[in-house]
């Protein structure tokens, strides 16, 4: 019995970790997926310990990938600091929502049905932008507020952190990959604040324990999300955003399809 539950468990891990660590990064908003699995199957392991470590994997992921760049940074305090300038109006917006729980009013399917469709049209207008702007010369503190602005409406479920910041990207002129860029430079301290929160709630709660569990659900969001950045990068490299713009449409017209009909 208790094999068949470890099993169980591992499975669920590997379901949620794929969830985290593919649709985090790429433009289709990973709440959706989450909400509409969770629809169908009740996760048993769904915790607040889990999802901590599910966004440490991708935190540890994106910083792995980036760290000849991160490096840089330390180098180049100018850009850094720029980073941390886009990321300040998702943090006390986002840290007022969840305290409050108007966070959960939103995660219903009506809302990220609508969001992952508006947003996804907007995806579609704006990767139509001219490329007029490199991150290297034009990459302002303007550009990291109007991006940070945008960043905040990922707090809305069906919106996709990645995927507005992108969106916010090309609208400023930049290409898809220095736009793509941007975004997850900006994931970074974002993924680390949730964290930070989040272990400040166990903590003070004193409700869970690390266990074997959590080891996974961070290696295996780890694995993940290390993969899609990597494959999303050399993607965009080629390609248009096209694939993902269809794809979120489809996903929700099926989520309104379950919901009006």
């Amino acid at each position: 019995m208790q094999y068949y539950y470890f099993m169980l468990s591992s499975v669920e891990i590997l379901i949620l970790s794929a969830i985290q660590g593919i649709s985090e990064f790429l433009p289709v908003s990973s709440a959706a997926h989450l909400v509409l699995v969770s629809k169908y199957y009740a996760f048993v392991n769904q915790s607040l310990l889990i999802d901590i470590c599910l966004h440490l994997g991708s935190l540890i992921a994106i910083i792995v990938y980036f760290r000849k760049d991160l490096f840089h940074f330390i180098k180049n305090r100018n850009f850094l600091l720029k980073i941390l300038i886009g990321t300040i109006p998702i943090i006390p917006v986002g840290y007022i929502l969840y305290q409050t729980k108007l966070i959960d009013q939103l995660r219903n399917l009506e809302v990220i049905g609508w969001m992952s469709l508006l947003f996804g049209i907007l995806l579609y207008v704006s990767d139509r932008s001219k490329v007029l702007k490199t991150i290297d010369k034009n990459f302002t503190n303007k550009s990291a507020i109007f991006i940070g602005l945008f960043q905040v409406l990922a707090l809305i479920p069906g919106v996709s952190r990645s995927g507005i910041t992108i969106t916010s990207g090309r609208m400023l002129g930049f290409n898809r990959f220095d736009s793509a860029r941007i975004s997850f430079f900006l994931s970074i301290p974002t993924l680390a604040a949730a964290s930070f929160i989040g272990i400040y709630n166990i903590y003070r709660e004193g409700s869970a324990e690390l266990n074997f569990l959590a080891i996974i659900a961070v290696i295996f969001s780890f694995i993940f999300s290390y993969i899609t950045i990597a494959l999303f990068f050399n993607f965009i490299k080629k390609f248009s955003l096209n694939i993902f713009i269809i794809y979120r449409i489809a996903l929700s017209l099926f989520i309104l399809g379950i919901v009006y009909l």
